[in-house]
């Protein structure tokens, strides 16, 4: 039970040939693409909105050093929205669920914030290892402990939006196997557990569109500290 359980996190393969290039590939092809017209669709209007809002409240606090990576950012987060929001329909892979995939895009981008305040402003960037007016006994353990840290943030990255997918994705497959076992024994609890597994998937829904934008936050968080 507990690996049928957990054989839906699986990568699909066809014929030997692993399934996830082509999940990571889908959701490229459902973005509306720009016209040559000078009014565009109601569709892409809403698209170019939400991206114009985003960008703007996300770089607020960044100076324009910083305002380079908007672009990043805004593919970055409505990238992880598509793949969180495609994984919530039947029958689907979810790549996010993989805790490969997440640090491979936790570790290189919070690697590049890392360097460019080495780059550019090495002083400050090692001053965050040490907090200001701490007693001298404590310097050797407090450097320790802030860079510890450091190295602890794609990980934290990458296993938070994990396990938020994860655990939403098992809690839903639970509840839908209590509903189909009940369903001929007791109808009525079948029904309710029904509303429960509906009220969970729009749980599930703005957990993944949260999530998406936690993610690109706390990067954008790291940046600041090092631009």
């Amino acid at each position: 039970m507990t690996l049928s359980l957990f054989d839906q996190f699986m990568s699909p393969v066809f014929l030997g040939v692993p399934l996830i290039a082509l999940a990571l590939t889908l959701p490229w092809t459902l973005f509306p693409t720009p016209s040559t017209r000078w009014l565009n669709s109601r569709l892409l209007a809403l698209q170019g909105w939400f991206l114009n809002r985003f960008t703007q409240q996300l770089l607020l606090p960044i100076n324009l050093g910083g305002h380079k990576w908007a672009l990043l950012f805004a593919s970055l987060m409505l990238y992880i929205i598509s793949l969180n929001m495609l994984g919530l329909l039947p029958y689907t892979f979810t790549p996010t669920t993989q805790l490969s995939l997440n640090l491979g895009l936790a570790v290189p981008l919070w690697l590049a914030t890392v360097i460019i305040g080495m780059r550019n402003q090495p002083t400050v960037a090692l001053g965050h290892l040490l907090p200001e007016g701490t007693p001298t006994p404590l310097i050797p353990v407090l450097i320790v402990i802030e860079t510890i840290s450091l190295f602890i943030r794609p990980l934290a990255l990458g296993v938070r939006l994990t396990a938020n997918l994860t655990a939403g994705h098992l809690l839903i497959q639970l509840i839908a196997t209590a509903a189909f076992i009940l369903l001929p024994m007791m109808p009525a609890v079948a029904i309710l557990t029904l509303v429960l597994m509906f009220l969970l998937t729009l749980l599930e829904i703005a957990v993944a569109m949260i999530q998406a934008y936690v993610f690109v936050l706390l990067l954008s968080l790291y940046l600041q500290e090092n631009v």
